[in-house]
């Protein structure tokens, strides 16, 4: 699969990455971006995604390139108008899907449903997808998420208070629920 890494700024958050390839998002950063100093559009290596043996034709990587010129603009523009305070919402977004197990893909479907303003406690998300007791299961599969606000793990908050946010930590996750209009 090629992929390649378009960067966007948001005024007042920084600089933000979106990876696409074959016509979906393959992982996506909040601003601020570590790797900030990447050419906007440097291409990445030519390849298979796990479990997918071979590259793709070049068939496939000609549509990839035509689906990546209409995904990225549109993309941006839904980002800029989100972390302008307008309630966006990111489900329809196709992303590289390699969940590993059904639960995973059951808590990405129960994550992409939590709306605008709203938040969950980790053992309300297991169990919309479908596990009553599996609050730290739905904890590892946020800490893991590599889809940023199109899984919004924001809205994941822990039973007795907000809970983690990764590398940009609570103060981040505290400002994009503000954002949202919601305060803990």
């Amino acid at each position: 699969m090629r992929v390649t890494r378009h960067a966007y700024e948001v005024d007042g958050w920084g600089v933000g990455e979106l990876w696409i390839g074959d016509g979906r998002v393959v992982v996506a950063h909040d601003p601020p971006s570590a790797a900030a100093s990447i050419p906007a559009t440097a291409p990445r290596p030519e390849t298979a995604p796990k479990g997918t043996p071979g590259a793709p034709t070049e068939t496939l990587a000609m549509k990839s390139r035509r689906e990546e010129n209409g995904l990225v603009p549109e993309l941006v523009q839904r980002l800029h108008r989100y972390f302008a305070g307008e309630p966006v919402s990111f489900a329809d977004v196709p992303l590289d899907e390699e969940w590993g197990s059904p639960f995973r893909a059951a808590l990405a479907g129960a994550l992409r449903s939590v709306p605008w303003g709203q938040t969950v406690s980790y053992g309300e998300l297991s169990a919309r997808a479908g596990r009553q007791r599996a609050a730290r299961a739905a904890g590892t599969f946020c800490a893991e998420n590599r889809f940023s606000l199109f899984l919004p793990c924001h809205r994941v908050v822990s039973a007795g208070g907000i809970g983690g946010y990764g590398e940009l930590g609570t103060e981040y996750k505290r400002r994009l629920l503000a954002l949202e209009g919601t305060t803990l």
